[in-house]
């Protein structure tokens, strides 16, 4: 079973507790990035470690939720995937920031430490590539040697 895949949760609320529980932990810069239709598809943001300022992006990856919410649909009526779009949407920021609260958490209880949950998403702006994409581009070759 998919989670939150019939969140009633509105993206809003979904975005703005995101965005408190990172100002709680020292972000700053927060900024939305919009794709070609006007949905938001990331949030980037800062946070100072080791000495650094460290950037980060956060996406929501709403196309790929509504596939597979789409793929499940047995018999479509009239505005069936219209609906399905919006609730992509819902579904996908209602993981995000269910994943962020989690991730908080644990750095809260000291299981690990922010740059251990979040190194994925540290995002090179000159590039405009996260950490992940820049390896996943190595074919994972840096974790290799």
């Amino acid at each position: 079973m998919i989670k939150n895949y019939t969140s009633t949760v509105p993206i809003e609320r979904s975005i703005n507790h995101i965005e408190s529980k990172l100002v709680t932990h020292g972000a700053k810069d927060i900024m939305k990035r919009y794709d070609s239709i006007g949905r938001l598809e990331s949030i980037c943001f800062i946070i100072f470690v080791s000495g650094n300022n460290v950037s980060f992006k956060l996406p929501a990856k709403i196309d790929a939720c509504c596939e597979i919410l789409k793929s499940e649909i047995k018999r479509p009526r009239d505005g069936t995937y219209e609906k399905v779009e919006k609730q992509a949407e819902r579904t996908a920021w209602k993981l995000v920031s269910d994943w962020v609260d989690i991730q908080i958490s644990m750095i809260e209880l000291q299981q690990a430490e922010f740059m251990e949950v979040f190194l994925p998403y540290a995002y090179n702006t000159q590039n405009q590539q996260t950490f992940y994409e820049k390896i996943k581009e190595s074919k994972f070759l840096a974790l290799i040697k």
